[in-house]
């Protein structure tokens, strides 16, 4: 039986950086896998997937509708060719997960793929789809599992027109009508790609506001933006059936006076959030307990009721972000090293990859509000820059969240080009307890969109703002 220092079950961000950090530091470490690919939902079907078709299909909408502005004539009809779009994506993620096969051999980190269950806190059997069972021993385990797409108990997802986002992911046509159900990051990202495509897209939200988690001035600016995009939506609204007759979908909703509507596609998207992946792990063998939600439970350490036993990610409390569960990876390595990390979960930035890109760090103005916090803000168009006006990228703003009476920087919240890198500099900020006053100060690049972070300091210190 091999016997390992460290071992993990699950190879995704989490999984495979925890790997990394813990071989990096000395300890013999092995990484169990389910599937055939490492690199766990976001590079197989989440975040690298999404993100590729959300570029190609952004090349082919600036083809459609602006490169004649720009002086790029093209002669003939733009046409999609969603065979090749999906190639490429594909290649993308090959590319990308063959990156972590690379990653593993460079740091000796032994590689097991098959289904990890545990047989005690100390041992992990693996079912793989040939051959024996195989039996490994760890002095420490550490549960990344990830999550999956949920649903509602009355959906029956059929994944050929009633799908999840890896459906989405490798469509054969594009859609002629997609209800989207959830106003969420994934709902609006995928139903962007499909209507730059061609498709009608209809979102259906619960709540009375799309990206529901995030400051609520993102959501009116991107709910704005996204209605001249022909994007229709349909808020306050509790779905309630979703049926199949042959290729058209039928969803009825009540709206938020309680009136049935009824919506009529071919193909309904459910993206009402995912949840923690723990079947399978055999947790009951091991002793390890989840809480009321399903997730594994944890202690501030990551720690779970068994002293040796770990869980990052998404199957445990907290935002369900790849970065967010990398940096827990690298905190339990380094604790497990004798080191003393930390994370800060209120600097963790959340990103939505629409066009305009949304991103946001610390506290919403909703939540300053509640717990009675004195603030100011700071706001500054996007509209207002020289870059943007020169890339046509016009939309969005940023604003500064910062206290009234020591003028730290407390939550940052923008929608525009390219805000999902830009988003960087404020998380930077606020490590560093900045002032608004700090960023006012400092010189930013003329011209660029970073600017306009600039300018929202200054808005919020004295009403300072140069160019509006």
């Amino acid at each position: 039986m091999s016997q390992y220092d460290v071992a993990i079950i699950g190879s995704g961000p989490g999984g495979y950086v925890a790997a990394i950090r813990c071989a990096q530091l000395g300890m013999k470490t092995a990484i169990v896998e389910k599937y055939n690919t490492l690199g766990g939902t976001c590079l197989n079907v989440g975040c690298i997937p999404s993100k590729a078709l959300l570029d190609s299909s952004h090349h082919y909408e600036e083809a459609v509708k602006h490169f004649e502005e720009h002086g790029i004539e093209i002669p003939g009809a733009v046409k999609v060719n969603l065979e090749k779009m999906i190639s490429r994506k594909n290649a993308v993620v090959e590319q990308t997960t063959k990156g972590i096969d690379f990653l593993m051999d460079k740091n000796k980190i032994d590689v097991y793929h098959g289904l990890g269950s545990f047989k005690d806190a100390t041992h992990i059997e693996i079912t793989k789809e040939k051959g024996k069972p195989e039996t490994i021993e760890a002095k420490n385990i550490i549960i990344a599992t990830g999550s999956k797409p949920s649903t509602l108990p009355f959906i029956k997802l059929d994944k050929e027109r009633i799908i999840t986002s890896t459906e989405a992911l490798s469509l054969k046509e594009i859609p002629k009508h997609m209800i989207v159900i959830g106003g969420g990051v994934i709902g609006l990202e995928l139903g962007q790609v499909y209507r730059r495509l061609g498709a009608e897209v209809t979102v259906i939200e619960f709540m009375d506001r799309i990206i529901p988690t995030m400051d609520a001035a993102l959501s009116k600016e991107l709910m704005k933006v996204m209605k001249k995009q022909k994007v229709k939506f349909n808020l306050s609204h509790k779905v309630k059936s979703v049926e199949r007759k042959g290729n058209e979908v039928i969803v009825k909703a009540d709206d938020k006076k309680g009136q049935e509507v009824t919506f009529k596609g071919d193909y309904c998207l459910v993206s009402v959030g995912r949840r923690p992946y723990t079947e399978g792990l055999n947790l009951e063998a091991a002793g390890v307990k989840l809480d009321d939600r399903g997730r594994v439970e944890v202690n501030e350490h990551l720690r779970t009721n068994i002293s040796n036993i770990y869980a990052i990610g998404d199957v445990i409390k907290g935002a369900m972000l790849a970065h967010k569960a990398e940096e827990e990876g690298v905190l339990v390595a380094e604790q497990l090293a004798g080191q003393k990390p930390h994370i800060d979960y209120n600097l963790i930035p959340g990103v939505v990859y629409t066009w305009p890109e949304v991103a946001a760090v610390g506290k919403t103005e909703e939540e300053l509000k509640e717990a009675g916090v004195s603030y100011k803000v700071g706001q500054f168009p996007m509209r207002a820059l020289g870059r943007a006006r020169a890339s046509m990228d016009i939309d969005g703003f940023v604003k500064i969240l910062a206290d009234k009476n020591t003028d730290e920087v407390l939550g940052v919240h923008m929608i525009g080009a390219r805000c999902a890198d830009l988003i960087t500099e404020a998380v930077t900020a606020m490590e560093f307890r900045a002032s608004a006053e700090d960023i006012a100060r400092m010189s930013h690049a003329h011209p660029t969109y970073a600017e306009a972070v600039k300018e929202a300091a200054l808005a919020a210190t004295d009403n300072r703002a140069l160019h509006i």
